[in-house]
C-alpha cells in the first residue's frame, strides 16, 4: 500500500524540534521528501539525520522566517532540491512575553506579532507563489487553542494566533479555485520541551493547563503531526479554510 505522502515534497518551518520535529518525521515516514527549516542549526540537522537514518530523504535549511529574503531563499532552495513544493507547514513561532498586558512593552508585543503572525504570512507569500507555478498544493498553518478563547497572561501570543486563523481562512478563499488548499491545526496543551520550560516559569498557570483537556492528559507532538499530515494529503482534497483543534477536547470546556 502506498504511503500517504508518497513522492510529495514538504517544507516544515520550525521543523527541528518539538511539534515541528514530529511533523517533519511523520511526513517523511509517510513518503515525503522534507525540507526541515529551522533557526537552530543543531536541532535541524539532528532531525534530518534521524529522518535519513530511518530511510527517508530530507534537507536542512537554516532560516529566520521573520526575514523576507531568507524566506524567499528557503522556498527557492526547497524547489531547487526537490523539484516542487507540494505541502508546506508553517509551524515556527516564538512568544516573547507573558504577564499582565499593561506591563508589556510595545517592542515585546510587536516582536510576538512578528514571530507568530507576520512570519506565517511571509512564508505563505512565497509558498503560494511556488504552488501557483505548479498548479496547486496544500498549506497547513499551526495556530493555538489560545486563539479560540484567549489566554490570560499570554495575550500577545493569543492575539497573534487568532490572526493566523483569519489569515488561513481569508487566503483559503483567495486560492481555493487555483488548486491551493489552506488549513490550520490548533494544538491544545502539548508535551514539548518548550512547554516544560513554560511550566517552570509559570507554575500557577501550569496546573490549569494540565487540566485543560477533557481527556485529562497532555497531548503528544505526534498527535499534532498526524493531523497535519492528513490535511496536507490528498485524503483531505475537499477541505480548505478550516481550523482543526487537536486538543483532547479543550476547546469544548
Amino acid at each position: 500500500m502506498s504511503k500517504l505522502l508518497q513522492d510529495k515534497t514538504a517544507l516544515v518551518t520550525g521543523g527541528g524540534s518539538g511539534i515541528g520535529r514530529a511533523i517533519s518525521m511523520t511526513m517523511a515516514r509517510e513518503g515525503a521528501q522534507v525540507a526541515v527549516a529551522d533557526f537552530n542549526e543543531d536541532f535541524g540537522r539532528e532531525c534530518v539525520e534521524m529522518i535519513v537514518a530511518a530511510g527517508g530523504r530530507a534537507q536542512f535549511l537554516k532560516v529566520d522566517v521573520t526575514d523576507e529574503a531568507q524566506v524567499k531563499s528557503m522556498v527557492e532552495q526547497t524547489v531547487a532540491a526537490f523539484g516542487r513544493l507540494d505541502i508546506a507547514c508553517n509551524n515556527a513561532a516564538v512568544s516573547r512575553g507573558n504577564g499582565p498586558i499593561h506591563q508589556f512593552t510595545k517592542e515585546v508585543f510587536d516582536q510576538t506579532l512578528e514571530m507568530c503572525l507576520t512570519n506565517t504570512w511571509l512564508c505563505m507569500k512565497y509558498e503560494i507563489e511556488a504552488m501557483l507555478g505548479q498548479g496547486g498544493g496544500s498549506i497547513v498553518n499551526i495556530s493555538s487553542n489560545a486563539s479560540l478563547k484567549g489566554q490570560a497572561f499570554n495575550t500577545a501570543y493569543a492575539t497573534a494566533k487568532s490572526g493566523v486563523n483569519i489569515l488561513t481562512k481569508s487566503s483559503a478563499a483567495e486560492y481555493g479555485d487555483k488548486g491551493i488548499r489552506i488549513n490550520a491545526v490548533s494544538p491544545g496543551v502539548i508535551r514539548t520541551p518548550g512547554l516544560e520550560k513554560y511550566f517552570e516559569e509559570q507554575p500557577k498557570i501550569a496546573e490549569g493547563l494540565k487540566k485543560a483537556a477533557v481527556m485529562k492528559r497532555l497531548g503528544e507532538p505526534e498527535e499534532i503531526a498526524e493531523a497535519v499530515v492528513f490535511l496536507g494529503s490528498d485524503r483531505a482534497s475537499f477541505i480548505t479554510g478550516q481550523l482543526l483543534s487537536v486538543d483532547g477536547g479543550g476547546a469544548v470546556r
